[in-house]
């Protein structure tokens, strides 16, 4: 009978098409989140490398924090996770949901 192991990849594909691994991410102890951290860190989630769970405990972040950061990244790539444009995406995303 097989149990339930955690089977995760070594290595994800990043957000710059690199190789990710886990030495690879941030520190534990990042204060300031540039948009190549942020991607990583969406990145190794989407890929299996780190539940999301993980992620909350190790940056210390909230769940809509990194939820904001998933969504950004889903309509908008890298970009979408530049502060100074985050309102210009959310309005382009939201005129593009209405036709």
């Amino acid at each position: 009978m097989m149990q339930n192991q955690d089977i995760r990849p070594a290595q994800v594909i990043g957000p710059l098409g690199e190789p990710l691994t886990l030495a690879d991410l941030p520190s534990p102890t990042t204060k300031r989140w540039v948009v190549r951290r942020k991607a990583e860190v969406v990145a190794a989630v989407n890929g299996g490398l780190l539940t999301i769970d993980e992620v909350l405990e190790r940056y210390a972040l909230t769940l809509e924090e990194f939820a904001s950061w998933q969504r950004a990244v889903d309509r908008s790539g890298m970009q979408g996770l530049r502060v100074t444009r985050i309102q210009h995406y959310r309005d382009l995303y939201e005129r593009q949901l209405k036709y």
